[in-house]
């Protein structure tokens, strides 16, 4: 008999012409003290299955069957750790761990209650932090108390609905590793729901798909055959892992693939010309530079030094980034957060005043913003009451003043169609997902034809599994113009995907370049190509040692900079040796 089953369940939300089938047929079998992850697309029904396990919903036909007695409600031997944190405001770490507690062991003294908070809030590293409100407190230190409350509990089973999507990617990571380490000593039996591949391959026995809505059912099982514990960074020269990885990545976007197949039809880009901005003229000191190199320093960032004030006197941010570009480069800069990343960005797009230095594009002193530049942030930002259509014209009405209406609706409707939304162009942007509205972000910047394409964590906000579609979306539009972008990211795959050069930024305050990386990889790029490309772990390998030398606002060394970068050379040398003679004995 199995510990805990699902049988035969469905589930469906409305009625007749408005009834959406969820779930259909969902059928597992989870032994004691197994750790299965669920991985899915939004939407796909991973937080109604989750809720129907912790007796929250109850589902239209079969059932869930909890050591061998089928479950009708919430219970204290299921935890269960939402999205959302969920705590208390009012009341501190130990008062919000405290409630589960008392509620769960009312009948023991109040003493050995203080000493089961007491362990769990030592536990997740926040024992410093007991006395805090979660006004107090980040993001990732809110999802440590929502765990802490939930092992606090001491349920059998512990239920994980995408704990840690909520936070930056590094904050993620860190948690994800801590997380792994708290598993092994409570040895729980665990359903944990994600849409990271890396989190359910770091932390699960078993990954399960959950197929795309409606009518979502579960896919193949892939038995995760690592040893225990896994290091994130080892894991990249690890043949299981890479294999493993390769195998669950591609079902998932074949089945996504499968959900978004597009319609296309033919749209010439006609030949229109964006206004130019010629006015401002270049300072003397770089004048002479940018008349003779311009196609190799297309975009020149000079001593740039930005500084706020504060109450406690100025506060340098970003501190002599000294950088050039190529005309038709693709740059992705990665560091912790708070190390000057977007000011960097912002200033280049000309929407934030430069302290110190210069930034030349294309020959012109960046002092404003300007239709030169085009910007895609981590939000939106649509004019909600406005189609899909109406956002993109926006721009292209403003920069090609001299072109028929006719060659402004080819310009817009070729960008949509490239970013897969032609058959949804007349939708309200409130009518859209976020990944639909993202996707008109990027249409709206690449239809502007700008000079230079700046890119705040575009991806941000979204699951993992939508930001791979977008990626590829990105790319392909990338390559069709082959605009000078900057990408800002946390994302280490989304870093090595899209870049020609990754820029990694040292620790703030006075941030500054920490080393940059070369991506020696063949053009056009796709995520699945990439899986599969002998180089790719070791350029990931690299880029995750340099974020945990900076971990926790560190600034190591010259020497343990070089040497993140020699052993990266030598890793890649060997790859390339060994690919080679592979290719050579074919």
């Amino acid at each position: 008999m199995s510990f805990l089953e699902i049988s035969a369940m469905s589930k469906s939300y409305g009625e007749g012409e408005n009834l959406t089938e969820v779930l259909s047929n969902i059928n597992l079998k989870v032994n004691e003290g197994e750790f299965i992850a669920i991985v899915g697309f939004s939407g796909s029904g991973k937080t109604t299955l989750i809720s129907a396990l912790a007796g929250l919903i109850k589902p239209d036909s079969g059932g869930v069957i909890f050591k061998g007695a089928e479950i009708d409600g919430p219970g204290a031997e299921r935890g269960v750790v939402f999205q959302s944190y969920s705590l208390m405001p009012w009341m501190t770490v130990a008062g919000n761990v405290g409630l589960a507690v008392d509620s769960v062991f009312g009948k023991k003294s109040r003493t050995e209650r203080k000493a089961i908070v007491d362990k769990y809030i030592d536990m997740v590293g926040l024992s410093h932090a007991a006395d805090r409100k979660p006004s107090e407190l980040s993001g990732g230190m809110r999802q440590r108390v929502a765990v802490a409350r939930a092992l606090a509990m001491q349920p059998e089973v512990l239920l994980l609905d995408e704990p840690l999507s909520a936070l930056d990617a590094l904050t993620r990571a860190k948690l994800q590793d801590e997380f792994a380490d708290i598993c092994q000593k409570e040895k729980k039996t665990i359903i944990l729901i994600t849409n990271d591949v890396d989190e359910a391959i770091l932390l699960a026995d078993r990954i399960i798909p959950l197929t795309p809505a409606p009518k979502a059912t579960l896919g193949p099982d892939f038995t995760v055959d690592i040893p225990r514990p896994r290091d994130r960074a080892d894991m990249n020269s690890n043949d299981d892992f890479i294999g493993l990885r390769a195998e669950v990545t591609s079902y998932l976007m074949e089945v996504g693939s499968a959900r978004n197949a597009d319609s296309e039809r033919q749209i010439n880009l006609p030949n229109v010309v964006p206004i130019s901005k010629d006015k401002d003229q270049l300072p003397s000191t770089y004048a002479d530079a940018s008349k003779s190199v311009r196609e190799e320093r297309f975009l020149e960032f000079s001593q740039l030094k930005k500084v706020y004030p504060t109450p406690k006197g100025p506060l340098t941010v970003v501190d002599g980034f000294e950088m050039s570009m190529k005309k038709g480069e693709f740059t992705t800069l990665i560091g912790h957060s708070g190390c000057g990343k977007s000011t960097v960005l912002s200033m280049a797009a000309g929407l934030n005043p430069i302290t110190e230095g210069a930034i030349i594009l294309d020959g012109h002193h960046i002092t404003e913003a300007g239709p030169d530049r085009a910007v895609v942030f981590q939000a939106p930002s649509l004019m909600p009451w406005l189609t899909a259509y109406e956002n993109v014209a926006l721009g292209a009405d403003r920069v090609y003043p001299n072109a028929s209406k006719a060659e402004r609706n080819d310009v817009v409707e070729y960008y949509l169609q490239r970013v897969g939304l032609i058959d949804s162009m007349h939708r309200s942007a409130s009518d859209l997902s976020n990944g639909m509205k993202q996707r008109v972000g990027i249409a709206r910047a690449f239809a502007l034809s700008p000079k230079l394409l700046l890119l705040d964590e575009p991806f941000g906000m979204l699951d993992s599994l939508t930001r791979w579609e977008l990626q590829d979306v990105l790319m392909d539009v990338w390559k069709r113009t082959q605009v000078t972008a900057i990408c800002v990211t946390h994302d280490v795959d989304e870093a090595i995907l899209l870049a020609d050069r990754v820029v990694m930024m040292s620790n703030g305050p006075n941030a500054k370049i920490g080393n940059i990386m070369t991506v020696d990889l063949e053009r056009p790029r796709s995520r699945k190509a990439l899986l599969k490309h002998p180089d790719y772990y070791a350029y990931r390998e690299e880029l995750l040692e340099f974020l945990e030398a900076y971990e926790g606002g560190a600034n190591p060394s010259q020497d343990q900079l070089k040497s993140i970068s020699e052993k990266s050379a030598e890793r890649i040398a060997r790859q390339k040796k060994s690919s080679a003679q592979l290719t050579a004995a074919e």
